[in-house]
């Protein structure tokens, strides 16, 4: 039997790790066009979902691009502001949301807060944000959409990483998402108070809380903090754009 040298045998190994190491390289760098696609397909898909938008995508045939058409009519401008709500000429709201755990690693006031705006039909227009924050068993995230007033919630959808099926990975679901439309982030006397997800008997024409999920306590907590932590960092530009002041 042929024996080999401890250092042949290194030296294999070596250039066997090298090869190897080459080659996912290339795989990887074949991969990131499409996964950079998908990333941003799926960013747009759930903005538009914020308002109601693209909720037949399941029946048409082109996905990518029927989302890509259904953004470019309907979001027509986007924009990004500083937690004192002024506007970043050369920041880019797209770019900023694909990248949103950079920004929610940071604290609140060195943020950048991006701001997409839809156009309906009819020539309203509807405010969008996303949100990031911490569930119980990883990140959750989600968008907002305001009214005008920038106070009011015109819809909501949110996802998570890992939750708890049937408990808190309920945030995902349409019956829960429902809830926020209509609630408000500013009191009578415009004071920020966020929307709070509470046990059923604390919600009750409570105009800033929605029913917390049943079993899903830490998670609903977990989205509670994350709108509370990223509507503060809009609060200055939405009393300046909206009514609630």
């Amino acid at each position: 039997m042929r024996s080999y040298s401890n250092t042949y045998i290194f030296m294999f190994s070596l250039v066997m790790v090298i090869v190897v190491a080459v080659l996912l390289s290339f795989v990887a760098m074949q991969l990131k066009p499409r996964q950079d696609l998908n990333q941003e397909i799926e960013r747009k898909s759930d903005i538009l979902s914020s308002v109601g938008e693209a909720a037949d995508l399941s029946e048409v045939k082109d996905k990518n691009a029927f989302v890509v058409e259904q953004f470019d009519k309907f979001i027509n401008e986007s924009y990004v502001v500083d937690y004192e709500g002024a506007l970043q000429d050369n920041a880019d709201a797209f770019e900023i949301t694909l990248n949103l755990k950079v920004q929610a690693d940071k604290p609140a006031k060195e943020r950048l807060y991006p701001v997409f705006v839809y156009t309906d039909k009819d020539g309203e227009h509807k405010y969008i944000v996303p949100v990031r924050g911490k569930g119980l068993w990883g990140p959750i995230w989600g968008y907002v959409a305001f009214e005008p007033d920038m106070n009011t919630i015109a819809g909501a959808i949110f996802d998570h990483a890992k939750e708890t099926p049937g408990l808190g990975a309920d945030i995902n679901t349409t019956w829960f998402e429902e809830e926020f439309i209509g609630k408000k982030i500013f009191n009578d006397q415009g004071k920020f108070v966020s929307v709070s997800v509470l046990k059923s008997a604390e919600t009750e024409n409570n105009p800033h809380a929605v029913d917390a999920i049943s079993g899903g306590t830490i998670t609903s907590d977990g989205l509670s903090d994350m709108l509370v932590d990223y509507f503060e960092g809009y609060v200055n530009h939405f009393k300046e754009k909206g009514t609630a002041n």
